[in-house]
């Protein structure tokens, strides 16, 4: 590191002032207590985490942390304390308070509904009520992928078992934290998507996927999250790792997955919180000393204990120690110190930590949050199958009628108004949310009978205006009891919960499913429905299973969009998430969607609307955020332009859109996209069947292709982890095999970059020299050769360029022997180019530098024409202050030695081209 302490206040400098920065801790009670109050003024605690136990209401969690706030104020932190809370909503909330806080669907009851929109929106609203009284640091969102769905406890609580669905739903909620103002944290590092349990209270949880599986699945919505640049910190879980090339006890505690997977391979650069160290398994194997000093070491930059103050004072003397025993350098505690100092400089200040706006803004914004709450558990309510047509109850069941409600013993979900009443009793003791290690309640515990679903039975029959009967089972199977009110009722609701893990619940459904199968062959009317409140898997695949409904989690929220499913209020529109939806679309008969001609005057605003909308999904590389609908519109008369819409007639929305250009003989697909909400029902192929049939008219047609760089939103299929965007091309018909690989670059501090070391020498050595030209008169010989070596739109880019004299001109690489050699466009940020290269146009206002469309034909001195040509660019582009250069596009064969100047990857492309032969069956 180039600095230690030059660019830290000098009270860092006293180490124990810089140790306080690097834990994060917690305590029992929701009052402050001497010994956390000792550990903020006296040891300088820089990081809380709050849970369950200490928050009683939006009132009380507001006046506490802004005494914690107060505390370390006057105890003179230089920056507010780090105010960290699990709030992933569905079952896992620390902060109830149901006349402030909404309720919201679990991550997966959002994944549900098919809208990353809708996972934007929820973030946004969660973050919003936790900002209110102080919080600065969501725990969240769960990026694990459940590979294992069927039997993993992580549940609901992730997104599903789509690694590229995970994605799209992780980064909408990101964005949604941080449009919020708080500070994020992605977990569970590397996955606790697919562990192993060993039994033991002292045995670890393990990973046995080697690292390559791990890469294809497990990582993907890591490397994705991290890749779209607004991801502030990473839980790393303390779960072990046992395979052929790692052999892992606790994944917090390991270089190799902190420093070398975590921030070498995937290119983190936030902060690492390790998981709690208070687990007997570590505390048996190092003691919370050694443990300490091994999170360190491994590359955390925030230890977490969550309660016990004898244990946190020991790992402060563990920190203490290993500085004394030379195992933990100081350079080592100021390189997390600055990653700490970061993330508290983009969600907090003083002002607004001992400020919290608190009530006031709950109440003002909590109608809207509500409103919002009620639609998204109403849009997530699945049915996954009603082969009978049961549904709605209203339509199949007279008053007089008796429905039997039969539910398991489950414990009250933490955020409820059940728990908060047992509590407020003393009849409970709520346990820490890090103290197993999913973070899952204790599977064996065990509340107060039919009172979890008490409600969810008073809400039927009041909807009705009829008879209930509501009993409990359990795992003493089916009872006399049962079996005497099935006989009586003429239907049967059966709820379960993770029945897959509480197998006495799938044992006793399939037997409640066979008793109703055999008393229905006598004549009797008895209509079964199963809903699982928990995981969706709990029949997901059971066929005998006639109806089957699924809600996420068991809050009375979902109970109450349930009871509205079932008696027809609302029509369900939630849908399987992960691959399941996705077969399950398959499968069905292709829609065929009306595809229109693009109106500007009609759908300008909707295009830009569903840019906005794909951009809170996508990675940031991606060019959604900084296009716009005049982005596609060339109004060029050398190229034939003809874009498509699938809209909603009536909102004026739209769905889908695809643009196409046509220019001497060459046809291309220079963009498509989807609503990410209307995916998987062929918006996409009818667009793309429609802008193929016009491409394919045009007389002269002699190739088409996916991307065009002029336009340049889209210069091909863009590359992403699995190949799903160039798979979804090679189905609906295009041979992919040979692409031709285009990459955007990037120099990020255009201040701070310097040529590299004989660069000029070796151009000087070849001959070449370098001029830069504007406008149209000296430009036959540039437009000659861009024609020669390229396609007819990056003709037109270049002419573009050129009568653009004042913010753009040509760079010319010549040989007194050979002539003009290569030919590249530069421009400013004022140049209108940024119109139709998204990576030209900022979203933070930097001023960013043009490189664009290099034309260097194949010879011995290629490269070093390139470099040569790339260099201009770059002094062209410090020479007019821009902060950023942006090289657009590089051949794949030079993209090393381009790296080797200092540009990085900012996003890689596959243009594709096709013979108008291969289209025969669409002519």
């Amino acid at each position: 590191m180039a600095k230690t302490d030059g660019d830290l206040d000098p009270l860092w400098q006293d180490l124990d002032w810089a140790i306080g920065q690097m834990l994060i801790m917690g305590w029992d009670g929701t009052e402050v207590t001497p010994q956390i109050k000792n550990l903020i003024e006296n040891h300088h605690l820089g990081s809380i985490i709050l849970t369950a136990k200490n928050l009683k209401s939006a009132e009380q969690t507001a006046s506490l942390v802004q005494e914690l706030q107060t505390i370390a104020h006057q105890a003179g932190h230089p920056t507010p304390l780090l105010i960290a809370l699990d709030q992933e909503n569905g079952g896992v909330n620390s902060l109830f308070d149901e006349a402030y806080i909404c309720q919201f669907p679990s991550a997966m009851g959002i994944a549900a509904t098919g809208s990353p929109e809708l996972a934007y929106d929820v973030a946004k609203a969660t973050a919003t009520e936790v900002s209110a009284v102080g919080v600065n640091l969501i725990l969240g969102p769960v990026l694990d992928v459940l590979t294992n769905a069927r039997h993993q406890p992580l549940g609901v609580r992730a997104t599903g078992d789509d690694p590229q669905e995970a994605s799209q739903f992780c980064i909408a909620s990101i964005n949604g934290f941080k449009d919020a103002g708080v500070a994020t944290c992605g977990k569970h590092f590397p996955s606790y998507g697919n562990l192993d349990f060993l039994g033991s209270s002292l045995d670890m949880p393990i990973i046995t996927q080697t690292l390559e599986e791990l890469s294809l699945s497990a990582l993907v919505p890591f490397r994705n999250a991290i890749g779209a640049g607004r991801l502030d910190a990473m839980f790393v879980g303390g779960c072990g790792i046992q395979n052929a090339g790692m052999n892992v006890m606790h994944a917090c505690l390991s270089d190799q997955v902190v420093d070398d997977l975590l921030r070498n391979e995937l290119g983190f650069k936030g902060v690492a919180i390790s998981e709690c160290l208070e687990m007997q398994s570590l505390i048996q194997e190092y003691g919370v000393k050694g443990g300490t000093v091994m999170a360190v070491e491994a590359g955390n930059d925030l230890v977490l204990l969550c309660r016990a103050h004898d244990v946190q004072l020991e790992a402060i003397s563990g920190l203490k120690l290993g500085i004394e025993n030379g195992i933990i350098s100081k350079e080592r505690i100021f390189t997390s110190l600055r990653r700490v100092l970061r993330i508290k400089s983009v969600c907090t200040s003083w002002q607004k930590a001992l400020n919290p706006p608190g009530l006031p803004l709950l109440s003002k914004i909590h109608p809207s949050h509500l409103a919002l709450s009620r639609k998204a558990y109403d849009l997530s309510i699945t049915v996954v199958r009603d082969k009978e047509n049961l549904l709605p109850l209203s339509q199949n069941l007279l008053q007089e009628e008796e429905i039997l409600l039969l539910t398991p013993l489950v414990k009250p979900l933490p955020a409820s108004a059940a728990t908060k009443s047992l509590m407020e009793k003393g009849a409970t003791k709520s346990s820490s949310l890090h103290e197993k290690w999913a973070h899952q309640q204790d599977r064996g515990a065990i509340m107060s009978g039919e009172g979890v679903f008490r409600e969810l039975g008073k809400s039927i029959a009041r909807i009705r205006n009829g008879k209930l009967l509501h009993t409990s089972y359990t795992a003493n199977g089916l009872r006399p009891v049962h079996e005497n009110l099935i006989n009586r009722a003429s239907a049967i609701i059966i709820v379960t919960a993770d029945a897959n893990r509480n197998l006495y619940q799938s044992g006793f459904t399939k037997h409640v499913a066979m008793m109703c199968h055999m008393l229905r062959g006598t004549g009797q009317k008895k209509s079964l429905i199963v809903v699982a409140v928990s995981s969706p898997y709990d029949f997901a695949m059971d066929k005998s299973i006639g109806t089957y409904v699924c809600t996420f989690d068991f809050t009375e929220t979902a109970m109450a969009s349930l009871v509205r499913t079932l008696y027809g209020e609302i029509v369900p529109q939630g849908s399987m998430p992960g691959t399941m939806r996705k077969s399950k679309k398959v499968s069905k008969t292709r829609q065929q969607w009306l595809v229109e001609n693009y109106s500007r005057d009609r759908d300008s605003t909707g295009l830009d609307e569903l840019l906005k909308t794909l951009a809170r999904s996508s990675t940031p590389s991606l060019p959604y955020l900084t296009a716009s609908a005049h982005s596609f519109e060339l109004f060029n008369p050398k190229v034939e332009e003809a874009h498509f819409v699938v809209r909603n007639s009536s909102t004026q929305a739209l769905y889908g859109f695809a643009a196409t250009y046509f220019s001497k003989g060459v046809g291309a697909i220079g963009a498509i996209f989807v609503d990410p909400a209307k995916r998987n029902v062929s918006i996409g192929r009818s667009l793309h069947r429609r802008a193929m049939r016009a491409l394919l008219q045009k007389k002269g047609l002699k190739r088409i292709q996916l991307g065009t760089t002029f336009p340049g939103v889209f210069p091909g299929v863009p590359v992403d982890e699995g190949g799903s965007n160039k798979s979804w091309f090679d189905n609906v018909g295009w041979d992919t095999q040979f692409p031709k690989r285009l990459t955007n670059m990037i120099i990020e501090d255009l201040g701070a970059w310097t040529a590299p070391e004989g660069l000029l020498q070796s151009i000087q050595r070849a001959s070449i020299s370098f001029d830069l030209i504007h406008g149209l008169d000296n430009a036959e010989s540039v437009l000659n050769h861009v024609a020669t070596h390229a396609g007819p739109e990056v003709v037109e880019l270049y002419r573009f360029a050129l009568q653009e004299t004042n913010t753009s001109g040509v760079v010319r690489a010549k040989s007194a022997v050979d002539g003009l050699l290569g030919t590249v466009v530069i421009c400013t940020a004022a140049s209108h180019l940024s119109t139709y290269i998204p990576p030209l146009h900022s979203a933070g206002g930097e001023d960013i530098g043009g490189i664009i469309a290099p034309i260097v034909p194949s010879t011995a001195h290629s490269t070093l024409i390139l470099q040569g040509l790339a260099f201009m660019g770059v002094r062209q582009n410090k020479a007019h202050k821009s902060t950023k250069s942006v090289l657009s596009w590089v051949l794949d064969e030079f993209h090393e030695a381009v790296a080797a100047m200092g540009f990085d990857i900012q996003q890689t492309f596959d243009e594709i081209t096709n013979s108008p032969e291969h289209w025969s069956d669409l002519n």
